[in-house]
């Protein structure tokens, strides 16, 4: 069973940083993302990262935000630089195994598998 579990979500001041996890059980994903949801909000696509090391993000975080994947543990990565209080959220790891090619790649429909989610809140 797959099973995709975030971690390292924390409390930071505006300015700060702080990298999130997402360990896949073992699993090699064609690609896997990172997806964010604030209260009463959408859930909305942060950055997306392939096998092959192909990014996509959402252009409220490009310069700050980084994706990464180490593909011999399969653990996933995103480094967040300069947070700011807009960028408190629930962050979530999602996979996909399809291998398509997406038009809108930060689509919450073009992702197959998610985790639970971690908490990151960003104080001014």
């Amino acid at each position: 069973e797959v099973e995709l579990v975030e971690s390292n979500g924390g409390s930071v001041q505006a300015g700060g940083w702080l990298t999130i996890f997402c360990t896949t059980g073992g699993y090699d994903f064609y690609s896997m993302g990172w997806f964010r949801q604030a209260p009463g909000k959408e859930r909305e696509g942060v950055a997306r990262i392939t096998r092959g090391g192909r990014t996509t993000y959402l252009e409220a975080v490009k310069g700050r935000f980084t994706i990464s994947k180490d593909n011999t543990k399969n653990i996933l990565y995103l480094q967040m630089n300069n947070l700011q209080e807009e960028d408190t959220a629930i962050y979530y790891c999602a996979a996909d195994d399809t291998g398509r090619t997406w038009s809108n790649p930060l689509t919450p429909g073009t992702f197959t598998y998610w985790g639970q989610g971690t908490q990151v809140t960003v104080s001014s």
